[in-house]
């Protein structure tokens, strides 16, 4: 790119690691909009060489209005949120930052899967509100001895597995895309099937992609045990929404803790947000210290790989279609 002047729209707060990575290369502008909405990077889209973005939609509308756009660099591992119909109708890559996140985010699992059963933030309002007595309840259960459900057993639920292993937990995993055996190697039970899998767990956590409708909807739900407990931090609207907040109300199932929801961030009203059986973080499983400044650093190389003509192709969720 020696001698070009490129112009970089980082659309979303992102660490300053990152950020130091392009502004030290001569010949590139940055454009940084910290709010993360389409809203505030719209008007940055003409000049736009390459799009930095965190979690906010890129649809069809939006690639039209970049003409100059050479790379979408995805602050994250999901894409769903992307129109990569649209990038490959230009033959545009979309990259993003491989495995830096995995653990963060399977950490942060399990701390919603412990917060959900211990009952830690209703026992913190509770004590700091001068109701000591809220411990006698005797309400909060444990994860030792009891049964795990997987669904998708990636990198996350890889990891998610070994953690909940080292628990005391009894794991089994539902995936199509990995063998048996590879699963028994890892000592984790297969589940092919769903409905039989959810109607004898203790836990669910689900770490599959979204984008193509729930993959628990009312009917699974209505498989698990009164006494589950279901944790997503993978993507919103991989689970049903209204049909857990039904679910929940009605005492069908313990509890839920979700790190997602299907509009982030989400509408006052949000049934979910009242529902006293829910933990809700936002959004934030991957956003540790460390993990952002892996992200970003990695999504600002991406950016740089692709004006210097050596984007790694296993990084590219389109390569088949662009490269």
């Amino acid at each position: 790119m020696a001698g070009e002047t490129y112009r970089v729209l980082v659309a979303g707060k992102v660490h300053e690691a990152g950020l130091a990575l392009l502004r030290a290369r001569p010949g590139l502008m940055v454009d940084l909009v910290e709010a993360v909405t389409t809203e505030a990077y719209r008007p940055h889209l003409a000049a736009a060489d390459a799009i930095l973005i965190r979690t906010q939609p890129m649809t069809a509308a939006e690639i039209a209005m970049a003409p100059r756009l050479r790379i979408v660099s995805r602050h994250g591992v999901g894409y769903d949120a992307v129109d990569v119909t649209a990038l490959n109708a230009r033959r545009i890559p979309l990259a993003i930052v491989g495995d830096v996140n995995s653990r963060a985010v399977a950490e942060h699992t399990l701390m919603l899967m412990l917060a959900a059963a211990r009952r830690t933030v209703a026992h913190h309002l509770a004590a700091t509100g001068g109701n000591w007595n809220e411990r006698n309840r005797f309400d909060a259960v444990e994860l030792d001895g009891k049964h795990l459900l997987v669904l998708g057993l990636g990198r996350i639920g890889r990891r998610v597995s070994e953690l909940a292993l080292a628990f005391g937990m009894t794991v089994s995993a539902h995936d199509p895309f990995v063998p048996a055996q590879q699963m028994a190697e890892a000592g984790v039970h297969h589940a092919p099937d769903l409905g039989k899998a959810l109607a004898v767990a203790d836990y669910v956590t689900v770490h599959m992609p979204g984008g193509q409708g729930p993959v628990l909807g009312a009917e699974d739900l209505a498989r698990m045990k009164p006494t589950a407990i279901l944790i997503n931090a993978a993507r919103g609207g991989v689970v049903d929404e209204h049909a857990l907040d039904a679910a929940l109300r009605n005492r069908r199932l313990r509890a839920a803790a979700l790190d997602v929801l299907v509009q982030e961030p989400p509408q006052p009203a949000h049934p979910l947000l009242a529902n006293p059986y829910v933990t809700i973080s936002p959004h934030n499983a991957g956003l540790t210290e460390e993990c952002a400044m892996r992200m970003s650093r990695a999504a600002a190389q991406n950016i740089l790989d692709c004006f210097d003509g050596r984007l790694e192709r296993k990084l590219v969720v389109n390569a088949a279609q662009v490269l």
